[in-house]
């Protein structure tokens, strides 16, 4: 079931430092890249964006990553552990 837009809370939220030198890095790019001017509101509504709908596929990804690489951790731990076990 889909949320209705802006009713949905964002995954990952950023302090205010953050979220501004994300917004500032947001516009240059737009106007470097695309010769797109955006203010404040529009640029926030990008980073929303990303906040809300985008970043749970990379937080996701990297929460698989660990768990991957934890995995293979205990598991060389394990081995390792049962090498010092005495006869």
């Amino acid at each position: 079931m889909s949320r209705a837009k802006g009713n949905k809370t964002p995954l990952l939220a950023l302090d205010r430092a953050q979220e501004q030198a994300a917004q500032q890095l947001l516009k240059r790019f737009l106007a470097e890249r695309f010769e797109l001017e955006l203010g404040s509101f529009e640029v926030q509504e990008l980073l929303d964006l990303f906040a809300r709908d985008i970043a749970p596929y990379f937080y996701n990804k990297a929460i698989l990553d660990v768990q991957a690489h934890l995995k293979d951790r205990f598991e060389s731990i394990e081995s390792d552990l049962w090498a010092l076990e005495k006869s």
